[in-house]
């Protein structure tokens, strides 16, 4: 089976029973990391599979610390032996340093999963602040909005994501440039 076989099939058995929202925005996310191919290059492959992972960690079956990212990078890197360069891109998407730094887990964070290329981390990050909880196309701004109504401006997700939304633009922006020169590298 190959990596994103791999990752869709664990993704579902994970989140589309007990999570089918998480799940049907893991596909979204998926699909919008799909589009961002012409600037990815060989890494393709290696983002889809970690956008439809990337919050396996929410689930009540791998569950442990109640931080998203550290617990499915944990689960893909203890259980799954899964590659490192997967599990890192899910310890790290959109922004979890921060996140982590709200609930007093950065420390671990960091010294447990090392960042990835930022080229890759750019991409998840638009990839998941681009695509709604059900999975549609959104703008960052609208992503960012919704996350904050959904959980509440001074919750630690409302926090956090406050704090990370310059680190979120500036990343669609890097993506948007991206994209728009290897367009413009295209024979027509």
């Amino acid at each position: 089976m190959g990596l994103t076989d791999w990752a869709y099939s664990l993704s579902e058995s994970l989140l589309s029973d007990q999570l089918p929202r998480r799940w049907k925005h893991s596909l979204g996310v998926a699909k919008r990391a799909r589009s961002l191919s012409p600037i990815l290059g060989r890494d393709a492959a290696l983002l889809e599979a970690a956008a439809v992972l990337h919050d396996i960690g929410y689930s009540p079956s791998i569950a442990t610390t109640g931080f998203h990212p550290l617990d499915g990078a944990r689960f893909l890197r203890d259980q799954e032996g899964a590659d490192e360069r997967v599990v890192r891109l899910v310890a790290h998407h959109s922004c979890a340093l921060l996140e982590a730094e709200e609930r007093g887990l950065r420390e671990g964070l960091e010294t447990e999963f090392a960042l990835e290329r930022p080229e890759l981390v750019d991409a998840l990050i638009v990839s998941d602040m681009t695509t709604t909880p059900d999975g549609e196309l959104t703008t960052p701004a609208a992503r960012l909005d919704e996350i904050v109504q959904r959980y509440g401006p001074d919750t630690i997700v409302g926090r956090f994501i406050q704090r990370a939304a310059p680190e979120i633009f500036a990343a669609n922006e890097r993506v948007e440039r991206r994209m728009a020169a290897t367009a413009g590298a295209q024979p027509m």
